[in-house]
């Protein structure tokens, strides 16, 4: 587990007898950029579930910079230095864009989310707030609604939100998901640009992203794992290809 960000072992989820993870070990080195692909049904997201404390594991452990994190709360996780997006971005729609990312700010301090009290302790981090939204391309857009940002803007604002954070490790759930060529050409950028310092787990249909981003894949098929490697090395599995990379969306 030397040189391991986040580690799994035999880790397994059932759901009223059937086991959508079956005993997944993973090894995520620290700053790396590491993939998780397959087709649907294969299990990417419950397992990005329990690692992050959203669902509890039937079986297995779980390693956090070699602390043992299996069954701590999502919240939990994350002060541990764990932050994730959602497929689905879920953003207050008459909020700005900014005070969303001064709010992650202040659930990161001892002053938790008390921002009903007042908006005064907001304040604070209003600067800091403004150098993520700078890093993700969205300063402009700093008064701006949530509701009132495009798809793949509102994807960006979520990135920011993680990033006040401050993760160590950064789990992102299908991050170019309904995106066109441009968004997707611009999310992959951004998340070359903040793996900086960081390790950066990823679920991506999409397997130009993944082979733009990724250092190591671990592709997934029916709660197992199936492969692992190099991008080049997974795609060109005959297993793989059978099971997924096979398809002409794939290909490229």
């Amino acid at each position: 587990m030397d040189g391991s960000a986040l580690v799994a072992r035999g880790l397994t989820r059932d759901f009223r007898g059937f086991r959508a993870v079956d005993g997944v070990d993973l090894d995520v080195a620290a700053g790396a950029v590491h993939a998780l692909v397959g087709p649907n049904g294969a299990g990417k997201t419950t397992l990005f579930n329990l690692l992050t404390g959203f669902l509890a594991p039937t079986a297995g452990r779980i390693e956090l910079g070699g602390r043992d994190i299996t069954g701590l709360a999502p919240e939990r996780v994350a002060r541990l230095g764990m932050a994730r997006s959602f497929q689905i971005a879920s953003l207050f729609p008459q909020q700005t864009v900014r005070a969303h990312v001064e709010l992650a700010l202040q659930g990161s301090t001892n002053l938790g989310w008390s921002f009903w009290r007042s908006e005064k302790p907001l304040r604070r981090f209003r600067a800091h707030a403004e150098e993520l939204l700078d890093r993700v391309g969205l300063a402009a857009a700093a008064d701006d609604t949530a509701g009132s940002l495009a798809y793949g803007r509102k994807r960006a604002l979520e990135l920011a939100i993680a990033l006040a954070l401050d993760p160590r490790v950064l789990l992102l759930d299908e991050p170019t998901a309904g995106m066109g060529v441009e968004d997707v050409e611009r999310t992959v950028e951004l998340i070359a640009a903040v793996r900086d310092g960081r390790t950066v787990v990823l679920v991506e249909h999409n397997m130009s992203v993944v082979g733009a981003l990724a250092d190591r894949v671990t592709v997934l098929q029916a709660g197992r794992v199936l492969a692992e490697g190099p991008y080049d090395e997974v795609r060109a599995d005959e297993r793989v290809i059978e099971a997924y990379l096979g398809s002409a969306d794939a290909a490229h």
